[in-house]
């Protein structure tokens, strides 16, 4: 058989033309097999350990930035975007003007995933224009559907094209269409997580947009957990999990395509899913205890300043500022400032000039969110 053409079902596919025929979902296979059942109540425990720990914090908007900045960090550099922790960290904390791009791409993700969570907290589905907004914060333009020909998708190494996505506006809002009628169905009988993996897939193959559709679906991904209620709040990033196993979800991706192979596709998506949750969950416990134990210390060492929402606002973020303290109304920028400067002397933090602010590190948060 020609390596460029394959039989896929009673189609071909050939990887040089454009796969306007991507069969719609949901798909013809089995993909609830013995093996994926099996994985999925594995992945759905520790889904709900992950929100159990998330429980934990006195304030669940809290650390949120810390965790979704660290998806949009990894998310980021599977597009070859990198960026280190404490440039971003300082990015979002300081009023530093002329960005590193690299750092603004993240930034821009990360206000994506936030925007996307609030839509479907605030509406219950996802839809078309929500990926498109998503895609326009992510790369700033207003670019909308592809609507030119000429996209492949090319190995980075040999430079071959491994496939070439449909072709044609109509085409890609007929298969835009049926994703989301797939997502937002109420399908009782298939579980959220293989429905996920699935539309993960059918996003990807679609591949609507000229750049930015991969960290487009990778934010529908945890989306559609909090659509289904399996997360309250965006702290799974499954990015890390990729990135460690990039050349199987690259794989995977294309077993489904050429050989509807769903099944290894389904069990990889699961298995990311339990080792994100489970990495996450041991990330959080770490901070609550962290936290829980500098609260103790700075209450023994500095009763006259010391408060629950004073240790809050220092780990709320790696890197603090007086006007935190001062918008979470603990003080006014003065004593904001004289109280950061005692929990400097203790140890607590460390201060550091960006641009013309200083900024207070905490180095022990910041070295649990590295790890």
């Amino acid at each position: 058989m020609n390596a460029l053409v394959q039989k896929t079902g009673k189609m071909t596919f050939n990887r040089n033309k454009p796969y306007n025929q991507l069969p719609l979902l949901p798909p013809k296979a089995d993909v609830e097999t013995c093996a994926v059942l099996k994985k999925t109540i594995l992945a759905n425990k520790s889904l709900a350990r992950l929100v159990g720990s998330a429980g934990k914090l006195p304030n669940q908007s809290m650390l949120i930035n810390s965790v979704s900045l660290q998806e949009a960090r990894m998310s980021s550099e599977i597009e070859n975007i990198i960026t280190t922790n404490d440039d971003l960290y300082q990015a979002l904390s300081s009023q530093k003007k002329n960005i590193d791009p690299a750092i603004n791409e993240v930034l821009h993700y990360q206000d994506a995933l936030w925007h996307g969570y609030n839509a479907v907290r605030k509406k219950g589905i996802m839809t078309t224009n929500l990926f498109i907004e998503l895609m326009n914060i992510i790369k700033q333009n207003k670019s909308g559907i592809r609507n030119t020909p000429g996209t492949t998708i090319s190995n980075p190494v040999k430079g071959e094209v491994v496939y070439t996505p449909p072709e044609g506006e109509q085409v890609i809002r007929e298969k835009l269409r049926n994703l989301e009628r797939y997502i937002n169905l109420n399908d009782e009988e298939t579980d959220p997580l293989i429905k996920m993996a699935v539309m993960h897939y059918q996003f990807e193959a679609i591949h609507p947009f000229t750049d930015g559709n991969g960290r487009t679906g990778r934010i529908a991904n945890i989306l559609y957990l909090v659509q289904n209620q399996l997360l309250e709040l965006p702290i799974l990033y499954l990015s890390k999990y990729i990135i460690e196993h990039k050349s199987d979800y690259y794989q995977k991706l294309r077993a489904v395509t050429e050989h509807e192979k769903w099944e290894g596709w389904i069990l990889y998506m699961l298995e990311a899913i339990e080792q994100t949750a489970l990495f996450t969950q041991k990330k959080i416990d770490s901070i609550v205890n962290l936290m829980d134990e500098a609260g103790k210390s700075i209450r023994r060492q500095l009763p006259d300043i010391y408060s629950k929402e004073l240790v809050e606002i220092i780990f709320m973020q790696p890197y603090c500022k007086r006007q935190f303290i001062t918008d979470a109304g603990i003080a006014q920028l003065k004593t904001a400032g004289n109280y950061l400067i005692r929990l400097e002397e203790k140890g607590f933090l460390k201060s550091e000039t960006v641009g013309k602010e200083k900024l207070y590190l905490n180095k022990e948060l910041i070295k649990v969110l590295k790890s």
